[in-house]
Parts: C-alpha cells; structure tokens; sequence
C-alpha cells in the first residue's frame, strides 16, 4: 500500500510532517489548500479512517499508524483552538 506523507503549517507557524497509509489521504486534504482547523480535523479524521480500513481490508487488520497520527493531529488541533486566524494549510503532499 503506497504510503504518503503531507506536510501542514499550523496557525502558530510550526510545520509538521503527517503520514498516511494511504493514498486515499489525497482525496481529502489537497497540496497547497487552506482548511479552518476544524474542517482539517474533519478532513483528516475521515480520510486517516479511510486509509485505517483500506489497510484492514488488504492485511485485516487497521492501521494503528493511521490512528496514531489522527491522535497527534487532534492533540495539537485541540491546543491550538481559539488562535486567530485558525486555519491549517497543506504546504507538500509526498508520495
């Protein structure tokens, strides 16, 4: 299963680098796009889940990976709510 990687800019400016199973990520979270932090949560949540059980599909089992990152995503989403302007952009997607 082709893994990707995307890279986000947080409202506080610090990059992070995410990784996804699958390439399934790409049809939610797009290079170069601009998402409130809410609607990047959303947008990870259900294409990190897609990703989750394209894995249990092939292996039968999920991706424990996939979780994990949607956990670091909601952590730090969740610490960074009420910044202003709150919103997260996908600067590179890899893979």
């Amino acid at each position: 299963m082709p893994e990707v990687y995307f890279t986000v800019l947080w409202p506080d400016g610090a990059q992070e680098r995410c990784y996804s199973p699958s390439t399934v990520i790409k049809n939610h979270i797009a290079e170069g796009a601009s998402y409130s932090l809410d609607e990047f949560v959303g947008k990870a949540r259900t294409g990190l889940g897609e990703a989750s059980d394209r894995v249990a599909a092939r292996y039968g089992f999920a991706c424990s990976s996939a979780m994990a990152e949607l956990a670091r995503i909601e952590a730090r989403a969740n610490a960074l709510a009420g910044t202003e302007p709150a919103n997260v952009r996908c600067i590179k997607i890899e893979g």
